[in-house]
C-alpha cells in the first residue's frame, strides 16, 4: 500500500522548519547579532522607491512560495520537504514556467528584505543561500528527479527551464 498524502500538519511543519527559517529567523538572527545600519537614509524618494522595489519582491516570493506548496499538496501528494516529497511530479502552476518556483519565491524574499532593510548582511545570506541552493539542484536534486520518474522528469527539463521562467507555461506532451 502506497504512502496516504500529506497532511495539513506536516505542510506546516515543512514550511516553519524550511522557508520560515530561512526568510524570517536567520535574517531576524543576523539583524539582530551583527552591526546594522539602515544603508538607504530615511527621507527623500529613494526611501520609498527602493522600499516599494524591496516590497513587490517580498510579496512575489510569498505568492511563489504559497502557490507552490498548495501544487506540492494538490498534485505531487507531498509536501516541500524533502523528508516528504512530492510522490508525483508537479508540473503544474508555476512549474509551468520554471522548474523551481519554490525556491524562487524564497530568494526574491531573501532579495526583497535585503533591499527593503539596505542590509548588506541580509545581502550576503541571500547571496548564499541561493548559491548552495542552485548548486544543489545541478548535483543533487535534478539526478534523484530523473531517477524517480524517468522519462516524465526528463521531457519537462528539456521543456522547462531551471531558473529564467518560459514565456508562456509548457503543457506536458507539448
Amino acid at each position: 500500500m502506497g504512502k496516504k498524502e500529506a497532511s495539513w500538519v506536516s505542510h506546516a511543519a515543512a514550511v516553519l522548519l524550511l522557508p520560515f527559517n530561512v526568510t524570517v529567523i536567520i535574517p531576524s538572527l543576523l539583524l539582530y547579532f551583527l552591526p546594522f545600519q539602515f544603508v538607504w537614509g530615511t527621507e527623500g524618494g529613494l526611501v520609498f522607491l527602493v522600499g516599494g522595489l524591496g516590497l513587490a519582491a517580498v510579496l512575489f516570493g510569498l505568492l511563489l512560495v504559497v502557490l507552490t506548496v498548495r501544487q506540492f499538496a494538490k498534485r505531487g501528494k507531498g509536501t516541500l520537504a524533502p523528508w516528504d516529497a512530492p510522490r508525483k511530479l508537479v508540473v503544474s502552476g508555476p512549474y509551468r514556467y520554471t522548474r523551481n518556483p519554490m525556491i524562487s519565491g524564497v530568494v526574491c524574499i531573501l532579495l526583497g528584505e535585503s533591499i527593503l532593510l539596505g542590509s548588506v548582511w541580509l545581502a550576503g545570506w541571500f547571496a548564499l543561500f541561493s548559491t548552495i541552493n542552485y548548486t544543489y539542484f545541478i548535483v543533487g536534486e535534478e539526478p534523484e528527479l530523473e531517477k524517480k520518474f524517468g522519462d516524465e522528469y526528463r521531457e519537462y527539463r528539456r521543456n522547462v527551464p531551471r531558473l529564467l521562467p518560459r514565456r508562456t507555461g509548457w503543457r506536458q506532451g507539448e
